[in-house]
Formats: C-alpha cells, sequence, structure tokens
C-alpha cells in the first residue's frame, strides 16, 4: 500500500529542484500533487509527464508569487485542479518551497531587494498556509523548505536567511495552533543542493561545497524530497513544529 494513496499534495515551485523531486517521490507514494510553478511553463510540464509516464496523477497551477492578489490566484488554479483531479476541494498535504535567493552582499541591499525576498519566502507562504487551512481536514501536513543558512553565517545571504528565519517561525507557531487538528507543521532545511546551476559543473566548486557535509558529496534534490515524503506521512504524526536538519551534516562544523 503507497503511504499518501487517496491524498492531495500542493509544492509550491516544483518545476524544478528539490520541488520537482518533492513532487515526484509524493506522486510514487499515491498523492494527486498539484505542481506549482511560476513562469518555467515548459519545466512545469516535464514535472507533470514524469509523474504520469511512471503512472500518478498531477495537475498544473500557475501563480507568481511575491505580487498582489499571488495566493488568491494560486488557490484559485489550486481548488479548480483539485476538483476536476479528485471531484472535491481537498488538500491533506502543503509543501512551500517556492523561494528566491539573496546572493547580495550586506553592503549592496536594497530596500527593494529585501521586500522581494520577504513577499516571496515569508509573506506568500504565510498567507497561502492560512488559505488552505479552509480545505484542509483534520490530520493534514504542513511541510516548511527552510535552509541550512539559519544555522550556518553566510552574509551575502543576510537577507534571504532573514526571509527563511519567518518561514521557520510560521512552523514553530502553526504547529502549536493546529495540533488538535492533528495537523502536523515543520521545516526541512537543505545545505548546499544541486539544483542544476552551472556552477555545479566546474570541479573544483564540486569538491569545495562536497566537503562541507560530512557525508563528502554534493546532495541530489531526491535527498530532500525523501525528507519531505516522510514528514507528509502517517509515519511523522508525532513529529511537529521541528527543525528538520537535511543537510547532510553541514551543521556539524568542520
Amino acid at each position: 500500500m503507497k503511504r499518501l494513496a487517496g491524498k492531495t499534495a500542493l509544492v509550491t515551485g516544483s518545476s524544478r529542484g528539490i520541488g520537482r523531486a518533492t513532487a515526484l517521490r509524493l506522486a510514487r507514494e499515491g498523492a494527486t500533487v498539484a505542481v506549482h510553478y511560476a513562469d518555467n511553463a515548459d519545466a512545469a510540464k516535464a514535472t507533470l509527464a514524469a509523474i504520469e509516464e511512471e503512472g500518478g496523477r498531477a495537475f498544473l497551477v500557475r501563480a507568481e508569487l511575491g505580487v498582489p492578489g499571488d495566493v488568491d490566484t494560486l488557490f484559485q488554479g489550486l481548488t479548480a485542479g483539485l476538483r476536476e483531479a479528485t471531484g472535491k476541494e481537498e488538500l491533506n498535504i502543503l509543501v512551500n518551497n517556492a523561494g528566491v535567493m539573496g546572493g547580495v552582499k550586506p553592503e549592496d541591499l536594497t530596500p527593494e531587494i529585501f521586500d522581494r525576498l520577504i513577499a516571496v519566502n515569508a509573506k506568500a507562504p504565510l498567507f497561502l498556509t492560512q488559505r488552505v487551512l479552509s480545505i484542509m481536514p483534520d490530520g493534514g501536513r504542513i511541510i516548511n523548505i527552510g535552509t541550512g543558512l539559519l544555522r550556518y553565517a553566510n552574509p551575502d545571504e543576510v537577507a534571504y536567511s532573514m526571509s527563511k528565519g519567518a518561514l521557520d517561525q510560521i512552523s514553530l507557531h502553526f504547529a502549536r495552533l493546529l495540533g488538535p487538528r492533528n495537523i502536523t507543521v515543520n521545516t526541512v532545511s537543505p545545505g548546499i543542493t544541486n539544483n542544476g546551476s552551472p556552477i555545479f559543473d566546474v570541479p573544483e566548486a564540486r569538491e569545495f561545497m562536497a566537503n562541507m557535509n560530512a557525508f563528502k558529496r554534493i546532495a541530489e534534490p531526491e535527498d530532500v524530497g525523501d525528507v519531505v515524503a516522510f514528514l507528509a506521512s502517517d509515519d511523522a504524526r508525532w513529529i511537529t513544529g521541528t527543525f528538520v536538519d537535511a543537510s547532510g551534516g553541514t551543521l556539524l562544523g568542520g
């Protein structure tokens, strides 16, 4: 029996990287998955096709996050897709994965860049979580994708880390709020993970990044997606409000 048979899931930002790996894994476990994307329709369609080729069920939802009306647009597409795919508006699993990186030196940070990071990485997940609770039955799962940078300093990502720190606080406080409904809320925090960027093809860069964690290899998106799938299952029913380090031991130090 597949662990998520009969469940529905929304994975934001699931056209590539960790989001794509998570969507694929949840579908393999039996969930009907809403594949959300902002602008890369081809990549989202590739995720959808990969799920369907394996016999899974999924549908696409397009919505740009960090702009006025973003949650309304996403929610409307989600509920329409759920009705068509399952005959009812019910969401069991929410994975807040979509995000934007900073990569800006502290002295070059601007209010506009900061506002963008907060809007996409913190504000959108907060109000999306608020919205989907109206269609999430008791026993649901909310999983926020954070970052190991909440515990590992990188000055060029100070604003990004602040935005992801806010996401971690959503997990903490909503876990207490939703406990009586048996809805768990957790943060999964990856370290450096291969996202297809050209930097991962540079041997010297690969060696440097691999040596940052305990296993001395670069994480693949599936390494994180599998952790998310566990937290989405009933096996994780007694875990809530926690920070799950999925960085391969990066936070252990040298």
